[in-house]
């Protein structure tokens, strides 16, 4: 996968060279495998496909406009300000739409869901809700409190290191979910699981070992191979993940 890390560096009116994460992460990829499916949510329109294409090969996707929603913000050549922007609904959007391919899943495993617990559980009645999904029985009878959330390597905060090293950015973010929930889940009972992705597909260790361990109980309830499973989960997830965002990307590019 190609980023221009090393143009972002140096301004977007210096489009100098490209550079590489260090390598692949696994199954970022995996959107450009799947077998389109209207039916199962697998598919793009021909536009989200072409500007996702030209994203993901860090292809200027801004035709120098500025953003629709925010006027005083210049699309970047990278997509970083559309992939991240919080206003027009798709940032929500997007989560939300991950929390429910996440617990489409966990239901295909037999295993007892929940959206957006943990409001007013606590004597505090903190408002909170460490859990998008919630899981019971997920380990050791304990239930698991998933939390997701989309992240860019580009942030300036963590670009030369998301540069060298792939999955920096999730990292990082892992540890600030783990800083905001731990607290309240430990009060809870519950294990908190951030499920974190980076813009471009790379997830972060802790939902890398959670979707292992769906793939485990989804290839029994559905008798197929764990090989199979984990790549069904991984392709739905970004191809989600990435029509997403070209769709995000499209409606903020200003008609000329």
């Amino acid at each position: 996968m190609i980023i221009n890390f090393r143009a972002y560096l140096t301004g977007p009116q210096s489009l100098i060279g490209h550079a590489y994460y260090p390598s692949l992460p696994p199954h970022s990829s995996s959107w450009l495998s799947v077998v389109p499916s209207e039916g199962l949510g697998l598919h793009f329109e021909p536009n989200q496909y072409n500007v996702a294409l030209k994203w993901w090969l860090g292809l200027d996707t801004s035709c120098g406009s500025s953003c629709a929603f925010c006027s005083d913000s210049i699309l970047d050549p990278l997509g970083h300000h559309a992939s991240t922007c919080k206003r027009g609904g798709d940032a929500v959007h997007r989560h939300n739409l991950l929390r429910d391919v996440f617990a489409d899943s966990c239901r295909l495993a037999h295993l007892p869901v929940k959206l957006e617990v943990g409001n007013n559980l606590t004597p505090d009645h903190d408002h909170s809700r460490p859990a998008d999904v919630l899981v019971h029985n997920w380990s050791l009878g304990k239930p698991a409190a998933f939390d997701f959330c989309v992240t860019s390597p580009l942030n300036s905060l963590i670009l030369s290191e998301a540069g060298v090293s792939s999955g920096v950015a999730a990292q990082a973010s892992e540890i600030r979910k783990h800083n905001s929930n731990d607290a309240k889940c430990v009060e809870l009972g519950w294990v908190c699981i951030p499920l974190v992705v980076e813009t471009y597909g790379a997830w972060g260790q802790e939902a890398v070992k959670t979707f292992a361990q769906l793939a485990s109980r989804l290839a029994i309830a559905c008798s197929k191979p764990k090989s199979v499973v984990i790549n069904e989960i991984y392709g739905r997830l970004n191809t989600c993940l990435m029509r997403s965002i070209s769709s995000a990307i499209l409606t903020r590019i200003v008609p000329s």
